[in-house]
């Protein structure tokens, strides 16, 4: 069993360096100065916002937030 634990080890470690750097890529929320004067911009991104790369971060940063919890969860388990 202690190649399976490395292996999920290593899984875990991939996880925890693809999230950082997807968490890292997506803006900030805060839309300060610009935001207030494109409103108008701003309503058509939000409607596309599942096309736009920053709706795919989003999606990325869900998916292997559960990944991560269940690689977690397998990592607490004792084999």
């Amino acid at each position: 069993m202690s190649w399976l634990r490395t292996t999920v080890m290593i899984l875990y470690i991939l996880v925890c360096i693809a999230l950082t750097v997807v968490v890292l890529m997506q803006e900030g929320k805060q839309a300060g100065l610009s935001g207030s004067i494109s409103g108008a911009a701003e309503s058509y991104w939000g409607k596309n916002k599942g096309r736009s790369m920053e709706g795919a971060l989003e999606k990325g940063t869900r998916v292997l937030a559960i990944v991560f919890i269940v690689v977690s969860a397998l990592l607490c388990m004792r084999w």
